[in-house]
């Protein structure tokens, strides 16, 4: 997860004023409801892609939108004894949340999900990030084509959420000894990333570390730079109560997680070669699966109007990256069951008895992206969802803080 400072770990190092808000429990005291007028996202309903139905989900009609109606669920809490936690695979997100706090004391006005810089009258808007230790599977995988994707990915994803279009990015590519075809492979990768952000790739370092890494291992690093008017910003000022909560669909875990995930595989006694359960993809392929670039598609969106928050998913789940973008006073309840979870994240969770708070705090579930928009512009994004940008309604705006779930 990038922050306006970067980091190379999981840890979630944002800077906002509900660092460290990760209560569970409800912020309201009365069960949700949808407003009459406002019942086309009644929680039951999830606007989507037809190439959903094979998930269990039914197709249906509801005011003249294409919705779905889904069987799935979350997974159910696993019992405490024997359950595991990101903090058990070694990272510990309060630590982070911790460290945040005093980098704020250090360098007020750090904070968000990039850096603003002002120029004339518009912002630089810079990110970086790393892909954590998701590299140990594509060392063991041998998959290194994507990888680059996830670098560029981690990063102009999170320069997006200020309505930034990236400009361009930058890489660094660490290893012992150089190989150069298994560099290529990375750095193709990376191309392809910048491509799908409509970026430049201006240049990198390429580090030779004798003893510093295993024979055949690498690190990496992205930095990222885009550009956005002033008064064109994204920044949650104007969110009010009642607005809708849109989730753009992950392609699973993303880049975040997978020290936790390399403990469940362990468990589980299965191997990367293995095939995902009642899937035709093998759990190596499930969890190497590239980081979505919403580049195009969020910055498609935010030019129609309507757009007034958005938070990319990452280390901290929903808990800790929604509530960066809302003004004080407001958070967010999330529908369960309102879009299709992927299978990946059920196997996690019932190989790892993971609880759910742990699994939400930890892991995007199934969305990468949330926006927060006006209950219009959620009418015209969801009924306009019917290519391969797919869009679900996942909750509201409602007074309070944090994140609650019904």
């Amino acid at each position: 997860m990038t922050t306006a400072f970067g980091t190379n770990t999981e840890l979630s190092r944002c800077v906002t004023g509900s660092v460290g808000s990760s209560c569970w429990k409800s912020y309201i005291s009365q069960p949700y409801r949808c407003r009459p007028k406002f019942d086309y996202f009644s929680k039951r309903f999830l606007p989507l892609s037809l190439a959903y139905r094979k998930a269990g989900a039914r197709q249906i009609m509801k005011g003249g939108l294409t919705v779905v109606m889904s069987s799935n669920n979350h997974g159910t809490s696993a019992d405490v004894a024997d359950t595991l936690t990101y903090k058990d695979a070694g990272v510990d997100i309060d630590a982070g949340s911790e460290l945040v706090r005093r980098i704020a004391k250090m360098a007020p006005g750090i904070g968000g999900f990039g850096g603003l810089f002002p120029l004339g009258d518009s912002y630089l808007v810079a990110g970086t990030d790393g892909v954590g230790t998701k590299l140990k599977l594509a060392f063991e995988t041998g998959i290194h084509e994507t990888i680059g994707i996830d670098l560029v990915a981690m990063s102009v994803n999170d320069i997006v959420t200020s309505g930034a279009k990236p400009l361009f990015f930058l890489d660094y590519f660490a290893t012992s000894h150089l190989d150069v075809d298994l560099a290529e492979k990375v750095i193709k990768g990376i191309i392809d990333g910048c491509h799908q952000s409509d970026c430049a790739l201006l240049g990198g370092e390429t580090a030779e570390m004798p003893d510093f890494y295993a024979d055949g291992e690498y690190d990496l690093s992205g930095f990222a730079v885009g550009i956005v008017k002033k008064d064109s910003a994204i920044d949650g000022k104007n969110i009010i109560v009642g607005d809708v909560l849109i989730g753009l669909p992950s392609s699973g875990v993303h880049s975040n997680g997978f020290s936790l995930v390399r403990r469940v595989l362990t468990r589980s006694g299965l191997s990367l070669n293995d095939p995902l359960p009642d899937e035709s993809v093998t759990l190596g392929e499930a969890l190497m699966a590239p980081t979505v670039i919403y580049v195009k598609q969020v910055l498609d969106l935010i030019s129609k109007g309507g757009v007034k928050g958005i938070a990319h998913i990452t280390g901290g789940g929903f808990t800790d990256n929604i509530p960066r973008v809302f003004p004080k006073g407001l958070g967010a309840v999330i529908y369960k069951d309102s879009w299709v979870v992927p299978a990946v994240f059920k196997w996690i969770q019932e190989a790892g008895r993971i609880e759910d708070a742990e699994m939400k705090r930890t892991f995007n579930m199934g969305i990468g992206m949330v926006l927060v928009v006006s209950q219009d512009a959620a009418l015209r994004i969801l009924g306009d969802g019917y290519g391969t940008n797919i869009a679900y309604c996942i909750g509201e705006v409602v007074k309070g803080e944090g994140v609650s779930y019904q």
